[in-house]
């Protein structure tokens, strides 16, 4: 697979960042996580990072992927079991590419949800 966005989709799905080699040596992450916003610099930083965003194999319920001039938008839910219980999270990352490797990436993370939040939010949906 030569195109880096998807090898990071991939890694994320099968909890394999630091497999993908999709980052570029001076890339950068500008994460903005609930209550917080911070930036990582470099392909290894990065992928520790990410690495531990997604330490358990997952399954996307949603994912979009949108072409913008050098790059993507790629947007998804993701699904994961972590000791034994069920987790969700909601992202939005725009993707920067340059000479075949992530150069840039800006990440919206909706947060971590175990199963009493999931059910908190199904109730509400529902009662919507």
């Amino acid at each position: 697979m030569s195109d880096p966005i998807d090898r990071l989709i991939e890694g994320i799905e099968h909890a394999r960042i630091s497999k993908t080699g999709a980052f570029a040596a001076d890339a950068v992450l500008d994460a903005t996580v609930p209550n917080w916003r911070f930036t990582v610099r470099g392909a290894p930083a990065i992928e520790a990072e990410l690495g531990g965003w997604f330490a358990d194999a997952g399954h996307f319920e949603e994912l979009r992927r949108t072409a913008i001039p050098g790059g993507a938008m790629v947007e998804f839910v993701l699904t994961w079991e972590e000791n034994g219980e069920p987790h969700m999270c909601h992202q939005a990352h725009r993707i920067e590419v340059s000479d075949g490797l992530i150069v840039a990436d800006k990440v919206w993370c909706g947060g971590r949800w175990g199963a009493a939040l999931q059910a908190e939010m199904a109730e509400a949906a529902a009662s919507a």
